[in-house]
């Protein structure tokens, strides 16, 4: 089932932004899975790319770095905004 916003696509409201946050990095989760096993699937077929691992590796700790980024801008839940969802 794909994700789905339902609430209006307003940049000021905190959620929304929080979830269009969510939304690049599972694009960029996406990506580095296709290219990285894409590139290293390559490499057993024709070409050795001696850097391959230094290339994957960087790009796997950018990935954690833009989840870290995400998780420490979610926003903020109040009391009041809890007891309503439950």
């Amino acid at each position: 089932m794909p994700i789905k916003w339902y609430g209006t696509s307003d940049n000021n409201n905190p959620t929304y932004k929080h979830f269009s946050r969510i939304v690049n990095f599972v694009l960029h989760a996406m990506a580095f899975s296709a290219l990285n096993s894409g590139l290293w699937f390559w490499q057993q077929i024709r070409h050795p790319w001696p850097h391959l691992s230094w290339f994957s590796e960087f790009w796997l700790l950018v990935l954690f770095g833009h989840l870290a980024l995400v998780i420490s801008q979610r926003p903020v839940q109040t009391k009041d905004e809890s007891e309503s969802s439950v």
